[in-house]
Parts: structure tokens; C-alpha cells; sequence
């Protein structure tokens, strides 16, 4: 196959070499419909922007690095497929580096993406990170930072989250009213954005139902639940406890299937005994026994307009008056997992 150019997609739409470059790049003074009209068309063509004649025109990498926890997990992987789809069009070559929950790797990741020249970062933090100072100190020097789902309150840049605070208040009130009262609520490490939103949500649901708030039926792993060690313990508190939780609210995807783990060893019959919902987009929800309720997070598109705003910053730093906070809506999706336990 002969590889399309700009000046073909150009003759073929009936439009300028320069406004088809432009909308290329998602340029500010290309309109939506033309920038449709031409992405479409690209891709359907098999268009694929040359990287080296970029970077020598603009001096840059046309490369973007990816600091995510991990990939092994279906909220990130769908993010990733929305940040390639973006970039890919857009002449930008994608590196995905893992912190594996590690602040020390997720320090060495950005050094190294760094040294490898790359235009921009995309980040989503570690579980164990409290120290900003690797990222603060690039941003000084004008490197553009985009961060998402996990993000620092100190730092102003564009960031892309999702309303953590209404998805748990809604998956906490399904619970409750479906007759739960000791409600147990699976966490990661306090300190993390996503932690304290969603704590608050939880919270919030439990006062205006007039269900006092319990400590006690709160568990934080630190590890963000990838240490299952961790999971284990957390979980089997809760199962020790006098009177045990009838309900959990898992706060992820590794926190909620290692819930179900320890519920399963344990022969906890669900939704009778103890009933679920996951802040999780595994794929398999529907399909395991019983079906799992999931407060779910629109990954994909979070990841498309996480690098959109990156490259804006990349290729017009100066024409950046006011920093973002896009803020995406969670979807409950109820299934056999939080079966009422009300006789109608």
C-alpha cells in the first residue's frame, strides 16, 4: 500500500496542505467539524504522520512518556488505548513505564524518560508517593506534565479525574438501600486524591442515611492492593470483626478482586452474607459468579483528553492562561452482587 501524505488527504477533503496539518495537530484555529472531518479520514485512510521530518521541523521528540501504576489493570489499560488513539493521529510515539506502586520507581522512570528527551509526561501516581519534588523540579525547567486519576493538589497543571466523591456517595447508598447497614469501605493509602474523595462520598452517604461512621469498618492498603499479603489481612479484620461488615465498598480493581479472593476462601456467600461493589473496570464483571456491581470510570476517554491537554501544552506552552481540572462522571452498573436483602 502507498503511504497517504497530507497533500492527499488535502485534495481528497478539497482543503489547504496547511488546515489539514493543523487539525492534524488539534490546532486552536482549526473548528471542530473540519478537525472531525479530518481525523476521520485520516484514520480510515491509514494516515501516519512521519516522526522524524516532525522532529527535525520542530526540534522535539514527538515522543510522550506514561507513568502509570500498572498495566495489568483494566482502568489503566483502557486509559492507554485512549492516549494512543489521540496520539498516534497526532505524530506522537507513546512510552509506557510501570511504578509498580514503587515511589523510587516511579522516580527512576521519569529521570529516565527524561534522559530519553521525550516532550511531555503523562502521570498517574504511585501508591506510596508523597514526595513531588521530582516532578516540581522538571516543571520548573518548562517540562510540560499532565497528571490523571491520581493527582497532587500542590502542583498546577492541567489534571483529568473522574468525580470520585459522587461515584462512592451513589455505590454506598445503592448499598443501604438495599438493606445494608455495616458497611465496610476498602481502601488505598489516605493521602492519595482518590482515597480521600471517595472516602468522603462514602462518608457523606453513611450521615445522610443516619448511619453513624465507624472507623473500624474503614481498611487502608497501602500498596494500593497490589501486595496481597496486605488485601488479606485487611479484609479478614473485617471478617474477625464482632459484628462483620454485610456490605464492602472496594475502592479499585485490584482491591476489589482481592476482595472477592478473600470472601471466596473464606465461603462467604455473596450477596446473602456480605454484598460487593468494585470501583473496577474489569471487563469479566458480568460474568463472574455472582455478577459483580461496579462503580465504573470512562478510562478511555479520560486517556484521550489527558493527552490532548498535554499536547496543547507542548506545542503552545504560551498560550496556556488558566490550568484545567476535567472531571469525568462514574457509572454505577448493578448487578447480582448487591441483591437486596429488603422482602418486597
Amino acid at each position: 500500500m502507498e503511504t497517504i501524505t497530507i497533500k492527499d488527504i488535502a485534495r481528497a477533503l478539497n482543503l489547504s496542505t496547511s488546515t489539514v496539518s493543523r487539525a492534524l495537530r488539534n490546532s486552536y484555529e482549526i473548528n471542530a467539524e473540519t478537525k472531525k472531518l479530518v481525523m476521520e479520514y485520516a484514520e480510515r485512510m491509514n494516515y501516519r504522520p512521519n516522526p522524524i521530518a516532525l522532529s527535525l521541523r520542530d526540534s522535539k521528540s514527538k515522543s510522550i512518556g506514561v507513568i502509570i501504576p500498572e498495566i495489568a489493570n483494566n482502568f489503566f489499560s483502557q486509559m492507554i488505548n485512549g492516549i494512543e488513539s489521540i496520539a498516534y493521529n497526532m505524530g506522537y510515539h507513546v512510552v509506557i513505564f510501570q511504578s509498580h506502586e514503587s515511589y523510587e520507581r516511579e522516580v527512576a522512570n521519569t529521570n529516565y524518560l527524561v534522559s530519553r528527551k521525550v516532550d511531555g509526561l503523562l502521570v498517574s501516581l504511585s501508591s506510596l508517593t508523597t514526595d513531588l519534588h521530582h516532578f516540581e523540579e522538571l516543571m520548573d525547567k518548562g517540562l510540560p506534565i499532565v497528571f490523571f486519576d491520581r493527582v497532587p493538589k500542590e502542583i498546577e497543571t492541567h489534571k483529568v479525574v473522574v468525580d470520585n466523591f459522587l461515584g462512592s456517595y451513589e455505590a454506598t447508598e445503592h448499598l443501604i438501600k438495599s438493606g445494608r447497614r455495616r458497611i465496610a469501605h476498602l481502601t488505598s493509602p489516605i493521602y492519595l486524591s482518590i482515597t480521600t474523595e471517595r472516602l468522603a462520598g462514602y462518608k457523606k452517604a453513611l450521615e445522610d442515611n443516619d448511619i453513624p461512621f465507624d472507623d473500624a469498618y474503614v481498611k487502608y492498603c497501602h500498596h494500593g492492593g497490589k501486595v496481597v499479603s496486605e488485601n488479606e489481612i485487611a479484609m479478614q479484620e473485617l471478617l474477625d470483626m464482632p459484628e462483620p461488615p454485610d456490605a464492602i465498598l472496594a475502592a479499585s480493581d485490584r482491591l476489589t478482586t482481592g476482595c472477592l479472593a478473600v470472601l471466596l476462601k473464606n465461603k462467604v456467600k455473596i450477596p446473602e452474607e456480605i454484598a460487593v461493589v468494585g470501583f473496577t473496570n474489569i471487563g469479566v464483571a458480568e460474568l463472574l459468579n455472582p455478577p459483580l456491581t461496579a462503580v465504573v470510570q470512562p478510562a478511555l476517554e479520560m486517556g484521550q483528553q489527558a493527552v490532548e491537554l498535554l499536547i496543547r501544552l507542548i506545542e503552545h506552552p504560551k498560550k496556556t492562561s488558566a490550568f484545567e481540572t476535567r472531571s469525568f462522571k462514574t457509572s454505577l452498573v448493578v448487578r447480582e452482587s448487591t441483591a437486596s436483602k429488603i422482602t418486597v
